[in-house]
């Protein structure tokens, strides 16, 4: 079976809403989007290629799914040719007609079931992008393997966070990291089941 990998783009305050544009998310008012962008680097670009290089399909949730769908199948490079031809599994009750070639909906109803099935037949890694509340679901169920954090040195001190109140106590194991010239901190991490707990109190003499 093959592994999930959740990559996330945060603040230094663990917001994730709407890094790539002023306009991608304003839920609840949100008017501080696009904070990635000043820090797109030769680094950035040469680990989400890394990624992208290692995907063989994509999960991804509603929102997200519409953002890349208005923006990818209109780039022609190297770049964009994963998400262009690579299988699109798209987490929806609404979604009726994709237009995205290769896109399948899934509706989430059995969340564990259909993406067990979807890693036993994918080659390659099955990749979540932003997706906020489908990661939020996945990481609840134990389905994340590998989670790439990418935190930006920016706070914005509003905005919706991956880690909310609620998340579900889970460990990790640190498997890397680096710093873009730009100041991008990279984390990547593999699930370790539920965290261990212990004590700095003093035992009486």
């Amino acid at each position: 079976m093959t592994k999930l990998v959740l990559t996330t783009f945060l603040t230094l305050d663990g917001v994730m809403q709407g890094p790539g544009g002023t306009a991608e998310d304003t839920r609840d008012g949100f008017d501080l989007g696009g904070w990635t962008v000043p820090y797109g680097d030769e680094d950035f670009g040469r680990f989400m290629g890394g990624v992208m290089g290692r995907a063989g399909a994509f999960l991804l949730g509603r929102r997200t799914y519409d953002i890349f769908a208005a923006f990818w199948p209109r780039i022609e490079n190297p770049d964009s040719m994963e998400l262009n031809t690579l299988p699109k599994y798209v987490a929806s009750h609404t979604l009726v007609d994709p237009e995205w070639a290769d896109t399948t909906v899934i509706g989430g109803d059995d969340l564990v079931k259909e993406v067990n099935a979807i890693k036993e037949r994918t080659e390659g890694e099955l990749q979540v992008h932003g997706s906020g509340r489908l990661a939020q679901s996945l990481l609840a169920h134990d389905l994340v393997d590998t989670l790439h954090l990418l935190t930006f040195p920016v706070v914005l001190g509003k905005g919706r966070r991956l880690f909310a109140d609620g998340a579900v106590p889970t460990a990790f194991k640190h498997a890397a990291a680096s710093v873009t010239g730009t100041g991008v901190v990279i984390h990547t991490y593999e699930s370790a089941g539920r965290p261990a707990y212990g004590t700095y109190t003093l035992e009486d003499a």
